[in-house]
C-alpha cells in the first residue's frame, strides 16, 4: 500500500504542561509518511526543552516570536509538502489510528478534497466531558449558529489549501472557520462520523479567551455573504439556525 505523505503542523506558545502529550498523540500514531511541523513563538515556560527532545521525530520546528496563531500556522504551511494537511493546537490531542482512518477515506473517496471528523471535549487532566457528534455541513447552520466543524478532526489536500490562498492573517480568533467557508466556496466538505481528536477545555485556551473577538469575526463573515442585516433578522436567523440544528442532532442521534 503506498502512504500518502500527511503534514500536521502544531502551533505553540507556552504551553509546556500540555505540549508534550500533543507532540505524542502524533507520533505514536506510527503512520509511515509523517511530515511533522512545530512553530513555537518564542516560549519561556520549558516548551522549547520539550520540543527539542522530539527534535529527531520531527521534520522542521522553530522557536521565535511571531506575528500569533494564525502567523505561526502559516509558516508551517508554507514549508508543508504533504498530500494531506491538518494542524493540531499545542492543547489538543489527535485519537489513536486516526491518520490511518483520515487516509482510508481519501483512498476510498478520491474526489473529496476535506473531510472532518467528530471529537471529545476533555478536561485538563484529559477526561472526556462530552462527545461532540457532528452533522454534514451546512452554510445556514454554520453562519448563523456556530462553527461546528472540530478544526483538530478537519483534513484537506494541500491543493485546496493552496487554490483558496490559505489562513487569513487579518482572522485571530475565527481563522479556522474563515477557511472552512472558503473550502465550501469550492467544493464540499464531507464528513465521517468518526472520533478523531480530543480538545481539551480550559480557562487558558484560546477558544475560551477571546470570545469577543470570535463574535466579532463571525460577523465579519456572516457578512461576507449576506451583507448587513437589522439586528432583529440576525437574531430570528439565529434562532432558527439553532432550531435546524437541535432537530436534525437529535434525529441523528448525536446527543447520545
Amino acid at each position: 500500500m503506498t502512504w500518502p505523505k500527511i503534514t500536521v503542523v502544531t502551533p505553540s506558545y507556552n504551553q509546556a504542561p500540555f505540549l508534550e502529550a500533543t507532540l505524542q498523540s502524533v507520533l505514536s500514531q506510527e503512520y509511515p509518511n509523517l511530515e511533522y511541523i512545530v512553530i513555537d513563538g518564542g516560549s519561556t515556560d520549558g516548551s522549547v526543552e520539550i520540543i527539542s527532545r522530539y527534535a529527531d521525530h520531527l521534520t522542521y520546528w522553530v522557536s521565535e516570536p511571531d506575528g500569533g496563531q494564525t502567523d505561526a500556522l502559516n509558516k508551517g504551511f508554507a514549508k508543508a509538502t504533504g498530500d494531506i494537511v491538518c494542524w493540531l493546537c499545542s492543547d489538543d490531542l489527535l485519537e489513536p489510528g486516526s491518520l490511518q482512518e483520515v487516509v482510508q477515506f481519501f483512498q476510498k473517496n478520491p474526489q473529496a478534497r476535506v473531510v472532518y471528523g467528530d471529537t471529545t471535549w476533555v478536561d485538563i487532566d484529559n477526561k472526556p466531558i462530552r462527545k461532540r457528534k457532528e452533522l454534514p455541513f451546512n452554510r445556514f447552520i454554520f453562519l448563523y449558529e456556530h462553527n461546528f466543524i472540530p478544526q483538530p478532526s478537519t483534513f484537506w489536500r494541500l491543493d485546496l489549501h493552496e487554490e483558496v490562498g490559505g489562513l487569513d492573517s487579518a482572522f485571530d480568533a475565527s481563522m479556522d472557520a474563515d477557511l472552512w467557508i472558503r473550502f465550501a466556496d469550492v467544493t464540499y466538505l464531507h464528513h465521517v462520523r468518526r472520533p478523531w481528536s480530543r480538545m481539551r477545555l480550559h480557562p487558558e485556551q484560546k477558544t475560551q479567551r477571546l470570545q469577543d473577538k470570535r463574535r466579532t469575526e463571525a460577523q465579519i463573515l456572516r457578512q461576507r455573504y449576506f451583507g448587513n442585516e437589522p439586528d432583529w433578522f440576525f437574531g430570528f436567523k439565529k434562532i432558527l439556525a439553532k432550531g435546524i440544528r437541535v432537530t436534525w442532532k437529535l434525529s441523528a442521534g448525536c446527543y447520545w
